[in-house]
Order: C-alpha cells, then structure tokens, then sequence
C-alpha cells in the first residue's frame, strides 16, 4: 500500500490552484471595472442569457469566492475518502468496464501514486477523445466550457482547483480548443469533451486571436501552463453533458428567435392572402388558454395593428386554409415546449451530473445499514459522501428538445403550405405564382424550393434519443442521443430560416400585388416595418429574375434580424 501523507507536491499543487483562482477573481473583476461584461459563477445560478453572452459576446467570467471554496473542499473531501482505501471509479479505479482495475491502494499520496494517477489521467483523456465530423463552433465550445465550469463549481465534480482556473482562463484570454462535434451517445460527452481536457494539458489544437495553432502556442500566447489532471480531474472533464447542454441552450435561444420571425412573417402572409383574424380574437383564444398560443395570437394582433384586415370585405371567405388558422396554436405550442425545456435546463447547468458525484456535508441518518455509511466520510475536517450516481442521464431535457424538434417541424409545415395557398387564385384573387404580368412565370418553380425544405425540417425532427447501441462490454447499455438532437434542432432552425425566407419572398409580393398603390397604407405596424425592411433587401417582383439569388438575401436579411432585433423581430414586440 503506498503511502498518503499530504506531500509537498499536493501542497505546492493546491497553493498554485488557489492562486490561480485568485487570478481569475481578479481578471474577472477587472473586465467589470472597465465597463465590459462579466458574468460571476456561484454554480448555482447561471442563465441561458449568461450562457449567451460568454458563448457569443465573449464577456469574462468570475469566479465567486464562496464557490471557489466549496470547489475546493469537495476536491478535499474525494482525496479524504479516497485515503479511507475505498474504490471510487475513476480515481483509484478504472472507468467503464475497467472499474475493476485498481489505479492506486490507499493511503497517503506518495510521489508514486501521484505519477500513477497523472498517468491515469492521461491515459484516460486520450483513449476517450474518439471524436468525429465538423468542428464545433467556436460558440457552443465556449458554452461548453462555461457549463462544464459552472456545474462543477456545484460541488459535486472534486477537480483540482488549478483545472476549474483554467476553464475560465480559457474564457477571458480567448483559447477555444479545436474540438470536432460528433461521437457522443449523450450518456455524458465522454468523447467529444477529452479534447478540451488535451488542449488544458497542451496537446492538441486550439485557436487564440481569430488564428489556428497548438495548444502549447496558444497556451504561451495567452500566458497560461499547462495543466497536470490529477485524481479525478479527467474523469471530471468528460463525464459530463456539457457540450450536448451547450448545443441544446443556444438553440432554444435560436429556436426562439426563429419563432417571433415566424410569427411576423405568418403576420404579413395573412394579409397577403386577405385573411381572417377571428381566431386570433381574445373571445376566441379564451375558449382554449394555452399559454404560449395565448401569447403568440396577441402578438400578431399587435403586429397587425392597424391592418386592412381589420376593415369588413364582402370579398373575404370565411374560414381560410388551416396553415393560416392554426398559426397560434402550433407555435404557441412550439413556445410551451421550449419554456419547458428552458426549465429543465436552468437545472441541468446548475447542478453536478457527475459520476460518482461529491455531496458535501452530507451525513449518513442515524441507524443508516453499512451499505449506506459505506459511502461518506465521518471525521476529519472536511465530511460527506463520494456516492456513484446516474446523474449523467440528460433525459429530462433531452426530451423536451427532442419534442421542440417536432414542434419546429409543425411550424415548417405550416410556412410550407401557407407559402403555396398565395400562389394560388382560388386562396387569393391574386395573378395564378404571383406573377407580376408581362409573361413572367413568378413564383412556380420556386415551390419545389419549398418542398424540399419542408422535407428537410421534417426529416431532422425524426426522434434519435433511443437509437443507441450497447457500449463498454454492455454495462453502458442505454443512451438519450442528446448532442445529435441538439445539431439536428440546429440543422431545422438553418433550413427553417430558409423556408421562412421564401415565404416572406410570397407575402410581400401578394401585398405588392394586393396594394398596387403602396403597401404600407395598409398593412399593420409590425408588418408594414418588417415590409419596408424587406424590400430594402429583395424588391419586388416586376419580371422573371434568379430566385436563388433572393432566397439567399432573403434568409440572410431574417439572420441579420435575429442580431439586430428591429420591433417586428423581438418576441415582446406590439404587446
């Protein structure tokens, strides 16, 4: 049994983490003094905008005091269970089918045991970084880290205080590992997050400065060392669902984005077609509350405030076509789902999905049976239990973000079928394609554009979380999928940002068409801006030209204004 006295290299090791976190406090509060953002992790209380002003402003992040302590005694409390000579999966014992295997006897920390575990370590974040497909983007990799930072400042992870530092040095001095985004079965990224433990370690590729370069360059540019994972800091660093929650917050935030345009341009395809608000109408609504369909059919009303619509015609039929009638329903429906999985991952971001997990100051209840006491620390100045745990199961977001994936799917159906009824007379009293005369063919060939679109919306709404293989000699026999449903909600919003754009091509023409004396006079105050926005970008129709041209100014235009957030684009607009 080897010895494990605190030595002298566990002492300089903690006292280089402690004041590299000490640096991190400083850093961070030098960012807020100077007027830049920052954003102060207690691993208790990070948000989805938080997440979305590091991932994509770039604000630095601090470290709270309070947290960086408890980071610490957790790290204190694994050590001190460890010294009882108890197995702790992927600290003295291996991972996966290898739990079996023993890495080190207890004891006290020798310089033996500590050249064992960094071996460990090592040996673990390269033989997990199995990794495969397009590189992630340089957002969701600086969502990753934050998230894997933040949860485990909880307390539940035991890292090295010097390997939490460099999370957050990577943050604030611009070091984004180069790290490829698929392999994951979503028990834990245990494949794809080794790259960015490598990288911590100097190996591997990583960008600083807008530039490509290794990991030990980058290191030295940004003026950090290398870090020596130790204990159960690799273990720490993949088994977590961090990457797969990043990919999921900043898509529900796109997701959302993407609806409040849906709503605006469903909004000027209805006067385009000289449709009905009457199911839009509060009476109407109160027959069926939902929440998000509530709130999704004042914010049309308040776009079209103003409208012609809002003017009796003898002319107007009295229901119009579903895809037209429901736009409330399906996507306030989209908007409950993704409420629902914005709460479930306020949890997910804020607490420990580690395996086996830290719990401080836990104590076994009086009378406990030995199975339980087996598993805590009951003297010495730091106390609670090392405990195995399935926390890594994401299955409580990944559901809801599977179910947002078919909720995006409804709302790309609904964009398809809306954009074809304004190309048809018996819908609109409008020229047959909404040709502009003169011989132009219009816009007929453009709806097999819009059908192949619908298609790819619907074909990545397909449900993934069970579609796994058994792993690891099939103790690893289940999985939730739950980075590729992420990239496959992705995916739907890129394609539905397309299908939106080519319907908004149809709503403005019909309205151009409709109101051949100027538009604006009659269309509602949202829809009249997001009109005069549009044909700033795409003009109208008056001959045959390239659609694929406009298609692509078009989704661009709807990008840009997900970033600018002009009244007509923010989900709180005309309330």
């Amino acid at each position: 049994m080897k010895s494990l006295r605190v030595d002298t290299h566990r002492r300089a090791a903690r006292a280089c983490g402690r004041m590299a976190l000490l640096a991190t406090l400083l850093l961070g509060a030098a960012a807020q003094a100077a007027g830049d953002c920052s954003v102060t992790l207690d691993g208790k209380s990070l948000t989805a905008a938080q997440v979305l002003a590091v991932a994509r402003q770039d604000c630095a992040v601090a470290i709270a005091p309070a947290a960086a302590r408890r980071a610490a005694r957790a790290y204190d409390l694994l050590l001190a269970y460890a010294r009882l000579d108890k197995p702790v999966y992927g600290l003295n014992r291996g991972v996966g089918l290898n739990k079996d295997q023993t890495i080190f006897q207890g004891g006290e920390i020798s310089p033996e045991v500590r050249r064992l575990s960094e071996q460990f370590n090592r040996n673990l974040l390269h033989s997990h970084s199995a990794a495969y497909g397009a590189e992630a983007p340089r957002d969701v990799t600086r969502a990753a880290m934050l998230i894997r930072l933040n949860t485990a400042l909880f307390g539940g992870a035991g890292m090295q205080p010097a390997v939490l530092e460099q999370y957050a040095a990577f943050l604030n001095r611009d070091v984004t590992p180069v790290m490829l985004g698929e392999g994951s079965v979503g028990q834990a990224d245990i494949t794809i997050l080794p790259q960015i433990g490598l990288v911590m370690m100097g190996e591997g590729e990583a960008w600083h400065g807008g530039h490509r370069m290794s990991a030990g360059q980058a290191l030295r540019e940004a003026g950090l060392v290398a870090v020596r994972p130790f204990g159960k800091d690799a273990l720490s660093m993949v088994s977590s669902n961090a990457y797969g929650a990043a990919l999921a917050v900043l898509a529900a935030h796109d997701a959302r984005a993407l609806l409040a345009q849906a709503d605006a341009v469903a909004a000027l395809s209805l006067e385009g077609l000289d449709g009905n608000l009457a199911p839009l109408l509060a009476p109407a609504q109160s027959q069926r509350p939902y929440a998000g369909q509530r709130q999704t059919a004042e914010r049309m009303l308040g776009l079209l405030r103003g409208s012609a619509l809002w003017k009796r015609d003898p002319q107007r039929p009295l229901q119009d076509p579903l895809s037209f009638r429901t736009v409330s329903q399906v996507h306030g429906a989209a908007r409950d789902l993704l409420a629902l999985l914005d709460r479930q991952l306020q949890v997910q971001i804020n607490s420990s999905d580690d395996n086996p997990t830290v719990v401080l100051d836990a104590a076994p209840a009086a009378g406990a049976p030995d199975y339980e006491i087996q598993y805590y620390v009951t003297e010495g100045p730091v106390r609670g239990a090392v405990m195995p745990s399935a926390g890594f199961d994401p299955s409580a977001w990944v559901l809801p973000l599977q179910g947002a994936g078919v909720a995006l799917s409804q709302v790309a159906q609904l964009s398809a079928q809306r954009t074809l009824r304004l190309t048809d007379p018996a819908f609109t009293r409008l020229p047959r394609f909404l040709s502009p005369g003169n011989g132009a063919i219009g816009y007929g060939p453009i709806q097999k554009t819009v059908s192949s679109l619908a298609a790819d919306v619907r074909a990545l709404a397909g449900p993934v979380v069970t579609d796994v293989q058994p792993q690891a000699g099939n103790i690893e026999d289940v999985g939730t999928n739950a980075p590729l449903t992420g990239l496959r909600v992705t995916g739907q919003i890129a394609a539905l940002t397309r299908l939106l754009a080519v319907e908004l091509m149809h709503g403005a023409q019909a309205v151009d068409l409709r109101y051949p004396q100027g538009p604006a006079a009659a269309l509602g105050q949202g829809t009249a801006s997001l009109w005069r926005d549009f044909r700033q970008q795409v003009p109208a129709m008056t001959e045959d030209r390239r659609n694929d041209a406009d298609v692509i100014t078009a989704t661009a235009f709807l990008r840009q204004a997900r970033a600018d957030l002009p009244a007509w684009a923010r989900a709180d607009a005309a309330r």
